[in-house]
């Protein structure tokens, strides 16, 4: 697994109306290299593109098409991280849980983590991992 992205890079990929150059930087890389995420990803982007949808952002038919995107990339979802481990960086970080659970993957595999969220790439820099580049 080359690096870790979290659900915030994959909802730049799939709303018509978001842009990130970190976003587009990880699925240029998805062309030579594999991505992880940790178990909540799914349903985070369920949720995402269901609120997406009740908003009037997409229609039904743009979020199936959507999730069948993005089942074609080459990301995997490894084995659960341990629940001490989630919760102590949760803590010392003020994370979520879910948030901790993607710092918690990129840590055991040792490798960058992907995110437009301030405070989780904060947490990944205090960690010493390294940025996605």
């Amino acid at each position: 697994m080359a690096f870790v992205l979290d659900a915030s890079i994959a909802a730049a990929w799939l709303l018509p109306d978001e842009e990130a150059a970190l976003a587009d930087l990880a699925l240029d890389r998805l062309a030579e290299e594999r991505a992880g995420v940790p178990g909540p990803f799914s349903d985070e982007l369920r949720n995402l593109l269901l609120s997406a949808e009740r908003r009037g952002r997409i229609d039904e038919r743009y979020a199936e098409a959507s999730l069948t995107r993005l089942r074609r990339l080459p990301i995997r979802c490894p084995d659960e991280a341990e629940d001490r481990h989630v919760l102590a960086l949760a803590r010392s970080h003020r994370l979520t849980a879910c948030d901790a659970n993607y710092l918690a993957l990129a840590i055991r595999e040792g490798c960058p983590l992907a995110s437009l969220d301030r405070r989780l790439n904060q947490a990944a820099m205090e960690e010493g991992l390294p940025p996605l580049a």
